[in-house]
């Protein structure tokens, strides 16, 4: 299947309805920081989140290496994905090792700044300024013009929220996605926090979406295939009474922020092939109370559900051994 880079992916990648697709759905909204509680089809009680104030991206010291992409903003030498996925030497897995476990630190890290109150550019500051101290650069900033260092997805947000000035409130929650690149070499990795007092509508549905991220990464194995990744992640998720976004993808990492093989977490559509040693790759999938279909913001870049409902997402960056797999961001 001929798969397109959207140009709001954030370097995922994403199909709409059963044909490649330059875009997803846009959904143009009003700027209006504050929403209602919200609540229908026994999907919670939760704030609504629209677009807020996107501050300024920050500045990097001239001496953190810098990824290609850091001062222009164009990616130019990411792996065409009709290419076979990369067979990581030794000497690299050691690089992507280091990477990872920078980020999971970060991720970790992040979590005790998710409080009532907060913003999510706040988080954005602390995380930018823990991944300069420790001589990396946020894999986020500027790739595709992305303006901010993580990405922060609430409630009805899925995937890659851009942090801004809405403060954080009791009952929201919260993917933080956090990317590095240190030393040459990227990490990703990403969790979903509560915010105060979360209804058990919403923590149901962030305890299911992990047991489903490691559902998928149980699949991994050298000789195993793609598929079935997204067909273990889809019937744990359908068994609980949950739906996959499944034009949210993971994909392969390295020298490279994105790169082939993609990570497919549904049985709607599969990458070709078995997984093989030395591989590296992200498992990724959002979770969601509703049916799973998105839509992208008027930004190009926000992605939330179409019917309102909350999603969830976990991720970690796996590596295929000779005898199963590692996961390198824990």
């Amino acid at each position: 299947m001929n798969i397109c880079k959207t140009a709001a992916a954030c370097g995922r990648w994403f199909v709409s309805g059963g044909t490649p697709s330059l875009s997803l759905p846009p959904r143009r909204l009003s700027k209006s920081l504050w929403t209602k509680k919200f609540q229908t089809n026994n999907f919670g009680v939760y704030d609504l989140v629209e677009l807020g104030t996107v501050s300024d991206h920050r500045t990097v010291p001239e001496y953190v290496t810098l990824p290609s992409y850091a001062k222009t903003g164009a990616v130019v030498d990411e792996p065409d994905h009709n290419c076979p996925p990369e067979i990581q030497n030794r000497g690299q897995i050691e690089m992507l090792r280091q990477s990872c476990k920078l980020a999971k630190f970060v991720l970790d890290s992040a979590k005790d700044r998710l409080t009532v109150g907060a913003t999510t550019d706040d988080v954005d500051r602390f995380v930018h300024d823990l991944i300069i101290d420790n001589n990396a650069y946020p894999s986020p900033l500027n790739y595709r013009w992305f303006r901010k260092s993580l990405c922060t997805s609430i409630n009805n947000v899925v995937c890659h929220g851009v942090p801004d000035d809405r403060p954080l409130v009791d009952g929201d929650i919260v993917s933080v996605d956090v990317s590095v690149y240190l030393n040459g070499f990227h990490g990703d990795c990403a969790a979903t926090y509560c915010v105060g007092g979360v209804d058990d509508c919403g923590r149901k549905l962030i305890t299911v979406a992990e047991q489903c991220t490691y559902k998928g990464i149980e699949a991994c194995g050298p000789g195993k295939s793609f598929a079935d990744i997204g067909r273990a992640i889809e019937l744990f998720a359908r068994e609980h009474g949950y739906s996959v976004a499944s034009s949210i993808t993971g994909h392969g990492i390295g020298t490279y922020f994105h790169g082939p093989p993609t990570i497919f977490h549904s049985t709607m559509y599969s990458y070709p092939g078995v997984m093989k040693p030395g591989m590296v790759f992200t498992v990724e999938p959002v979770i969601c109370q509703g049916n799973g279909d998105v839509e992208v913001l008027e930004d190009g870049w926000t992605i939330v559900t179409a019917d309102d409902s909350r999603g969830a997402q976990f991720e970690h960056t796996i590596l295929i051994t000779d005898s199963g797999y590692d996961i390198l961001t824990v």
